[in-house]
C-alpha cells in the first residue's frame, strides 16, 4: 500500500475515534449509564461518517464548488431529512432494545433530538470547512505554481531573445568595421596597423562582453569614442564630430552594445554637407538617469532620414526587454540634421539584480 494512501486511512481511523469519545463525553453528561451511552454514540458515528464523507466527496466537488448553489441546497436539504429519520431510528432502536421502552432512563443529553442534530452537524460542518479551506489552499498553490512556470517560461523566452538580438551585433558590427579595413589594406596606407590595433579592442568588448547582462557604461562611452576614432581614419578630412559626455560613475551599469549602434547608423546614414559629415554626440549622466542624444547631418530628401536595418530594430527591442517602461526613444529631422535621443530613466548599479524586469 502507498505510504501516502496508508497515512491517510490512518489519520481519518485516528479522527472518527476522536468523534466518538467526543459524543461520548455529551452523552455521558449526568448519566452513569455506560453500556447505552457506548452503543448511542457507536450508533451514531457511522450516520456521522456517511453524511460527512457524502457532503465532503460529492455534494461539495459537484455542485458548490461547480456553482450549482441551488441544486447543492436541494441535496442538502434531503440530507438533512434523511439524517433525521436515521437519528430517530437510533434513537427508539436503543430506547426499545436497551431500555425496554422506559424513557425515564435514558441519559439526558440523548432525548433532545435537536442537540444530537447539531452534534452531527458540527462534526460535517467542522470537516467541510477544513476541506474547502484546503482545496482553496491547493487551488491558490496550483496556481501560484502555474503562473511561475509561465512566468519563468516568459522569462527563458526573454532571455533566448536577448541572446539572439546580442548575436545579430557581431556580424553587423563587423560588417562595417571590416569594410573599413579592407580600405586601407587596398591602399596600403601605413594606418592600417593602428585601424586593426583599435578594431581588436572592439572586438574583445563585443565578443566577451555582449553576452553580459550589464556593462559599464563608462566601458561602452569608451568604446564610443574608439569608434569614432577608427571613423575618423576613413573619413579623414571630410568628418567633423563633437562628442562630449558626463563624468561617469564606474558602478553605472547598462546593457552592452545599446549606444555604438546608434554612433554606428550616424555614420552610415549621414550625408555629407558642405564638405563635411557632421555629428555631435552627447551623453549625460544625472543619479540614475542617463540623457544620451546624437545628430548626424544629411541631406533632406533622399530617404537617408529614414532609418531601417538590423542596427536600430535590434536595439528598440532590446530597449524593450531591458528597460520596458523605463526608456523614451524619439528621432526628428530638423534643419539638415537627423537628431535621435535616448532617455533612460532607470540604471542599474554593480550591486544591483542584472534579472530581466517584469512585465
Amino acid at each position: 500500500m502507498d505510504r501516502k494512501i496508508f497515512r491517510t486511512i490512518v489519520l481519518h481511523l485516528l479522527f472518527w475515534v476522536g468523534v466518538w469519545f467526543f459524543f461520548y463525553y455529551f452523552f455521558s453528561y449526568n448519566s452513569s449509564d455506560k453500556t447505552y451511552i457506548t452503543w448511542f454514540s457507536s450508533l451514531l458515528l457511522p450516520l456521522t461518517m456517511l453524511v460527512t464523507y457524502f457532503m465532503v466527496y460529492y455534494l461539495i466537488p459537484k455542485y458548490l464548488l461547480s456553482k450549482k448553489y441551488l441544486l447543492f441546497a436541494l441535496y442538502g436539504f434531503y440530507t438533512l431529512v434523511f439524517s433525521s429519520y436515521i437519528i430517530v431510528l437510533v434513537l427508539y432502536g436503543c430506547l426499545i432494545a436497551l431500555l425496554q421502552f422506559n424513557i425515564s432512563l435514558m441519559p439526558p443529553m440523548s432525548k433532545n433530538f435537536l442537540f444530537i442534530l447539531i452534534l452531527v452537524y458540527l462534526i460535517v460542518g467542522v470537516v467541510s470547512f477544513i476541506t474547502l479551506l484546503n482545496k482553496n489552499f491547493k487551488t491558490i498553490s496550483r496556481n501560484k505554481e502555474l503562473e511561475n512556470k509561465i512566468l519563468n517560461t516568459q522569462l527563458q523566452l526573454k532571455e533566448q531573445e536577448l541572446h539572439y538580438l546580442k548575436m545579430q551585433i557581431h556580424p553587423h558590427f563587423l560588417f562595417n568595421t571590416l569594410n573599413t579595413i579592407y580600405g586601407f589594406a587596398i591602399k596600403q596606407s601605413k594606418q592600417t596597423p593602428d585601424i586593426i590595433l583599435k578594431l581588436s579592442n572592439l572586438l574583445d568588448y563585443i565578443l566577451y562582453h555582449v553576452s553580459k547582462p550589464r556593462v559599464s557604461l563608462k566601458e561602452e562611452v569608451m568604446h564610443i569614442k574608439e569608434y569614432i576614432d577608427l571613423e575618423r581614419i576613413r573619413f579623414q578630412d571630410t568628418l567633423k564630430v563633437e562628442f562630449y559626455s558626463d563624468t561617469i560613475d564606474d558602478k553605472i551599469q547598462i546593457a552592452p552594445m545599446l549606444l555604438i549602434p546608434f554612433v554606428e547608423n550616424a555614420f552610415k546614414h549621414g550625408n555629407i554637407v558642405k564638405g563635411f559629415l557632421s555629428i555631435e554626440v552627447e551623453i549625460h549622466v544625472s543619479e540614475n538617469r542617463l540623457e544620451f542624444s546624437i545628430q548626424n547631418s544629411i541631406v533632406p530628401g533622399n530617404g537617408t532620414e529614414k532609418r531601417s536595418g538590423i542596427g536600430l530594430e535590434n536595439i528598440k527591442k532590446r530597449l524593450e526587454l531591458h528597460y520596458r517602461e523605463q526608456y523614451q526613444l524619439v528621432n526628428e529631422t530638423r534643419d539638415n540634421r537627423y537628431c535621435v535621443k535616448l532617455t533612460i530613466s532607470n540604471l542599474k548599479h554593480e550591486e544591483n539584480d542584472d534579472k530581466l524586469p517584469d512585465r
